[in-house]
């Protein structure tokens, strides 16, 4: 199965598609048909679905605080859930309570790291399919605060000592983690997020493409965010923002760049080693041979390995789908690859992964 994932994201990403067919190998060709048919069947489930809502015929429902969508119309790494982080911190550090709902889709690994990163925060998260339904539980438990305008200003410009006496443990803003396509819930506003170095891959909806929605959706975005814009050459970016501003010409667009700041320490992962150290010991040789093995489970995680730079003497990688769920097998691939490098190199590899990957199961088999 993985190796399917693999073969179609390769596909998703070849474009254009229809002048590069000769780049794709019997097996992909052989499984072109059975995807343009799945994605002609989704376009019509989609267009359809899309219809209702528009002429209201399904029913979108609103929750009694602002609701902010944090999406995209593409699948993979998109920098979704740090922006629901920093969209998080920065209202809990005005003296708004935030509760941020997510679908907990794969074990919910997004979800658990966002509880491990707000500890101590006066944000709550909340998972479940029904996001709507998930609110109102937390609603009943939490309260929440009067959404009028002067309120909602109040609390922004409000010192932060004095935050107790406007309700502060009452919730105030809720914030939709991959909520773009999740329109049964009204949003006030939506932000999507765009992969500057893979924005649209082949053009095409899943899953002959990575496209979630056409590129039309972005009619409904009031704001975009290109990530790893730092890593895109100008140019291409510029051709970007062309192609959006087409679709909707006022659209604010931003851009942002990957930073890594400290690694975790395996089995203590509230211990942080600064980036800055790390590098430090680089004029150490022996730290600088020893550090020589990536492991990378997704396409996040491959653009994090080429940012990170940290002057390693040999990068290897193997590569998971996103929200791979880790078998037996897969750790045994994984132990007989760190076994080849250290017969290679005569030093024992060093395994780095995202942060999202400590909830995975391959990072509780020691390797």
């Amino acid at each position: 199965m993985e190796k399917l994932r693999r073969v179609v994201n390769e596909i998703a990403y070849t474009a254009p598609l229809s002048r590069n067919l000769s780049k794709l190998s019997p097996l992909q060709c052989s499984l072109l048909p059975l995807l343009f048919l799945s994605s002609s069947f989704y376009t019509i489930a989609l267009s359809v679905r899309n219809f209702l809502y528009r002429h209201r015929l399904f029913r979108q429902h609103r929750l009694p605080v602002p609701v902010i969508s944090v999406g995209n119309i593409t699948w993979g790494g998109n920098g979704k859930t740090p922006m629901v982080e920093f969209m998080a911190l920065w209202m809990a550090n005005s003296g708004i309570l935030p509760l941020i709902l997510s679908r907990g889709y794969a074990g919910g690994d997004e979800a658990k790291m966002l509880q491990r990163r707000l500890v101590g925060r006066s944000a709550k998260i909340g998972m479940g399919a029904n996001r709507a339904a998930t609110a109102a539980h937390f609603f009943e438990r939490y309260g929440y605060m009067d959404p009028g305008p002067a309120t909602f200003m109040k609390r922004l410009c409000v010192d932060q000592t004095m935050g107790s006496h406007l309700d502060a443990d009452k919730i105030g803003v809720v914030i939709l983690d991959d909520g773009m396509q999740h329109r049964s819930l009204w949003r006030d506003l939506e932000i999507v997020m765009v992969n500057g170095l893979m924005p649209w891959g082949n053009c095409h909806l899943i899953p002959l493409g990575p496209l979630r929605e056409p590129l039309t959706a972005l009619r409904r975005a009031d704001v975009v965010i290109v990530h790893h814009a730092e890593l895109v050459l100008e140019q291409n970016l510029k051709d970007v923002e062309l192609m959006m501003r087409e679709i909707k010409e006022s659209l604010p667009i931003f851009f942002t760049k990957m930073a890594p700041s400290h690694f975790l320490e395996m089995g203590n992962i509230d211990s942080k080693i600064p980036l800055r150290s790390v590098c430090d010991k680089m004029s150490s040789r022996r730290f600088w041979e020893i550090f020589i093995s990536m492991l990378c489970s997704g396409p996040d995680d491959i653009q994090w390995c080429q940012t990170l730079g940290i002057g390693a003497l040999y990068v290897d990688r193997l590569d998971f789908s996103d929200h791979h769920l880790f078998q037996a097998k897969d750790v045994e691939v994984i132990r007989m690859r760190l076994g080849e490098l250290q017969y290679k190199f005569g030093l024992k590899p060093v395994v780095v992964v995202t942060e999202k990957k400590l909830v995975k199961q391959i990072l509780e088999v020691k390797l």
